[in-house]
Formats: structure tokens, sequence, C-alpha cells
């Protein structure tokens, strides 16, 4: 026997059925923008749906030929109309990708920037969840917490490397966002990196997969990024001045002394992010702080 529906009813055709939703998730990780698009159309489906029945309860329904059947099949019969009307479109859908798929986090040039190796560091901003730090709605104090938790470990990575303080706290605050949008696990927990660093194929340790934003000679583009785990910040800050002292490629970044809008510059330069105004926003960052290098 055939339950009765009511606006959360699941069809095999909607995201919400097992083996739909398992494909969705698939079709997420393969490509992300075909899978918000099939979101949005399915959101779209359920919203028609509620919109009919909510126009049916509307009406009087005392009638001689209404009974708990008729209202079964009208139900069902405004469920298959729904689903007809969001194939078509209404125009919900469209809206919701484009907004959804807006990054409020950057600002796209139109100039040519290539995209870093996969083995090598890389911003990555997720446009749906995360914002930019050099205008987060943290306050002075947040921001300053976040210096204090990280600076011990700064120095203890700058005295062994070279690398300055302030630029490894800027780029920390710039990928984490202050800290607020670390990556993590897929078991919820810590990755503790706070400098966007891909896991290449040289990478034996744990491995953390998170939604990320790429451009591509200017564009933005999403996809599923691997990126390194470790058991603490101070094993984060090691590696991360491990790589920038002893990779060639970020020689120019050691030479530039104390200037750290030629620090953010020479970074972006060697290829460390693909945001076009990566070294604008990691120069405003760092210009903030006062660290004895």
């Amino acid at each position: 026997m055939v339950a009765p529906l009511d606006t959360s009813v699941t069809t095999a055709n909607l995201a919400l059925d097992s083996s739909s939703l398992a494909q969705l998730r698939l079709q997420a990780k393969q490509s992300p923008d075909k899978a918000l698009k099939a979101v949005a159309q399915q959101f779209e489906s359920v919203f028609m749906n509620m919109m009919l029945k909510s126009m049916r309860e509307a009406t009087p329904q005392d009638g001689m030929f209404d009974n708990e059947q008729t209202k079964l099949f009208t139900g069902m019969l405004d469920q298959q109309l729904a689903q007809n009307i969001s194939s078509k479109g209404i125009g919900l859908a469209d809206i919701l990708v484009k907004q959804l798929s807006k990054n409020p986090g950057n600002t796209i040039s139109s100039g040519t920037t290539k995209s870093a190796p996969a083995s090598m560091p890389i911003s990555q901003t997720n446009s749906l969840l995360k914002t930019n730090a050099t205008s987060s709605p943290l306050s002075a104090e947040a921001q300053q917490d976040f210096m204090n938790r990280m600076l011990p470990y700064a120095l203890r990575a700058s005295q062994s490397s070279g690398v300055p303080p302030q630029l490894m706290l800027g780029q920390a605050a710039l990928e984490s966002g202050w800290g607020k949008r670390e990556i993590q696990l897929a078991d919820g927990s810590n990755s503790f990196n706070l400098f966007g660093i891909k896991a290449g194929s040289g990478w034996t340790g744990k491995v953390a997969e998170v939604t990320t934003t790429e451009y591509q000679n200017g564009v933005a583009h999403q996809q599923i990024g691997k990126f390194r785990a470790y058991a603490s910040y101070t094993e984060a800050f090691q590696d991360y001045a491990n790589l920038i002292s002893n990779n060639p490629r970020y020689a120019p970044v050691l030479q530039q002394g104390s200037d750290t809008a030629g620090m953010a510059k020479a970074i972006q330069n060697s290829g460390y992010a693909t945001d076009p105004n990566y070294a604008d926003k990691l120069a405003q960052i760092m210009g903030r702080m006062n660290i004895a290098g």
C-alpha cells in the first residue's frame, strides 16, 4: 500500500532518494558545478511540490467526492506536476546556481595566471563556505589572538630555517581565515594545515580532501584538492618553513629581507597560489604585523 505524501515526499528522481544521493555525492567529487546544478533543480522540484500542496490545502475539500484516496492521488499528481514544471525550469534553479557559484572572497582579474603544479602549495579558498582573510569580519582582538597563539610556532620554525615569522603568520592567516576555516580530515579532526600545502606524490602522511577554488587564465574553477595533514601546529609550521627554505623556486622570497610587499609578490611569482590577487591580500595582512624577524 502506498503511504500518504507530504511536502518532503521523495521519488527515485529526487536527490533525497538514497541511490540518487549517492550519485550526487560521486558527481560532486568529479564535477562540483554539475552537481550544484542537479541539487538546485531538485530543490526547485521540492519547492514547486510544496507550493502546489499549499494551494491545495487553501481550497475547500469537503465535497462528496473528497476522501483520503482522492487526497492521496491528488498529492501524487501534484508531485508529478512539480517535477514536470521544474524539469523545464521556472528560473529558481538558475538563480540558486548563479548565487552559490559566486566567489565573495576573491576578485577575478583579466590577467593570465598559470595554475601551480599539484604537488605545490596553492590557495584553497572555497567560494561557498570561506571568507577573505583580508576583509574578515573578525575583530582586531580575534585576529591578535590568532597571532599570539601561532607566534611561538612561527618563531621556532624561523630560527631553524631563516624564513621570516611574519611571512608564516601572514600566510597562515590568509589561508585559514585567521584560523576560522582550517582544513579538516574526513572524521572532522584538524589537519593543522594552516598553509594550504597540497599532498603531492611524495607525501606519505595523512591526507585531507576538500573542495578548492583554483585559477586558470584568471578564471576560477572548483575542484577536489588533497592536502597534507599533520599531528600538530609545530609540524605544520616546520614543514612550511622547510618548503620555503629548501625549494629553489622560493629563493627570491628569502631575498626580500623585511620587505613584506616584496615577499608577498615574490611568493606569488614563485607559484605558491593561483589567485591573481594573492600578493595584495598577503601584503595587506603582513603590513598589520610588527614582529621582529
